[in-house]
């Protein structure tokens, strides 16, 4: 039987502009962070494996060999260290690289970190580096980019079930009051449905970035970072730790045709359902069983239409709950109560570990007043790589 695998401590620093930061220097931030939320630096030594995530290092910051320079960066030489890039999903993909390694046997406490400094580029040229994740020729060499595509299967949407402009605005009203509670979010800003919702007044605030998705569609442009402890939690090494461990219960991923226009239908993301409907298998459970959710939201047409994939919702209902206020954090099912991508952030390398950051926060009763879910037992985070041609789904337990 395989060991079973916790993370015993997180760290996360403020999402936001850190331009003037050496990125090894960000991501050491955040797992200096996790080494003392765990119990202190001296932890440092306990660890077999290092897996830093980052998708474009080499891109934004002219700088590669993160993983190795980490580990310089933080004394821990000579601990084995690698470098996992999928994209806006390479966080997740580093958790699960990470938990395979205890799994294995070959590592009993693993320091998993991701992160990116995006704004060292102008937002043009961030827009251009995250588009080269399409295809190159029928896609990227078209000037597709990942809010065109967006833009498309928006309304796409829209014309199949009928949600509107306002539907939107208010997926985003939702995750900007959970994301302004928030003390790592990089907009620290409440909205309210009138200024940002179709009408005149939308244009002045919140213009089209690629119609119908408007400014508060979309995510920020975001530099960040987010570190976990993984540790094998039958080892005697999960005795050093201070904190009780919170249980990875499941993990699945699975990838979709790398053209999206190969695909049966634009509005099915086979590869959310198929990654979710692993990660249900291995921990036991059903989407009825979880708590709240993280859903990968670098437009919010995502966070509805990943929370349907994953069973929470019927297809082209999900926008309903929201209206219903479903989804909001006293609602039955709280999805995004960090703020999601939309207004906490989304340094794509290092998002996905930052979703299960929020996890554990929200599974140990440690977020902020007025967006702590109520005894939460399961917390699900979905992270999407490209256009959901990549995606790991990753299921929390409070044992």
């Amino acid at each position: 039987m395989a060991p079973r695998v916790g993370i015993v401590g997180i760290g996360h620093c403020r999402f936001g502009n850190s331009s003037d930061y050496d990125l090894v220097d960000v991501i050491a931030y955040s797992a200096n962070a996790a080494f003392k939320d765990a119990g202190g630096l001296a932890l440092r030594k306990e660890v077999d494996q290092v897996i830093v995530g980052n998708m474009a290092s080499g891109l934004f910051n002219r700088e590669t060999a993160v993983a190795s320079a980490l580990v310089s960066r933080m004394d821990m030489e000579p601990c084995p260290a690698e470098l996992v890039e999928n994209g806006p999903a390479s966080g997740a993909s580093a958790i699960k690289m990470g938990y395979m390694a205890i799994a294995s046997g070959m590592a009993d406490v693993v320091l998993v970190a991701a992160g990116e400094v995006m704004r060292a580029v102008t937002g043009w040229e961030a827009t251009d580096i995250v588009a080269t994740m399409a295809h190159k020729e029928a896609e990227y060499n078209m000037g597709l980019t990942l809010p065109g595509f967006a833009g498309m299967v928006t309304r796409l949407y829209m014309e199949k079930y009928g949600l509107t402009e306002r539907d939107l605005a208010l997926v985003a009203v939702k995750d900007h009051a959970n994301g302004a509670k928030n003390i790592y979010s990089h907009v620290q800003l409440p909205v309210t449905i009138d200024a940002i919702a179709d009408g005149p007044s939308a244009g002045v605030v919140n213009n089209y970035v690629a119609e119908p998705l408007r400014m508060y569609s979309t995510c920020p442009v975001t530099d960040g970072s987010a570190a976990l402890i993984l540790v094998n939690m039958d080892s005697p090494k999960a005795k050093l730790f201070k904190k009780k461990p919170v249980r990875i219960a499941g993990i699945g991923s699975a990838t979709d045709t790398h053209v999206v226009h190969n695909r049966e239908d634009p509005l099915v993301l086979k590869a959310v359902k198929i990654s979710s409907d692993r990660a249900y298998k291995m921990a036991g459970i059903g989407p009825k069983d979880i708590s709240f959710a993280e859903l990968h939201d670098a437009f919010v047409i995502f966070e509805l239409m990943n929370s349907e994939e994953v069973g929470f919702f019927e297809r082209g209902t999900s926008f309903l709950a929201v209206r219903n206020h479903e989804t909001d954090i006293g609602g039955r099912l709280p999805i995004n109560p960090s703020g999601g991508l939309k207004a906490k952030g989304h340094p794509v390398g290092g998002t996905g570990v930052s979703q299960v950051f929020e996890l554990v926060r929200q599974l140990r009763g440690e977020a902020e007043e007025g967006r702590q879910v109520k005894d939460p037992k399961y917390g699900m985070a979905v992270n999407f790589g490209g256009f959901g041609n990549n995606v790991i789904t990753t299921i929390l337990a409070k044992d």
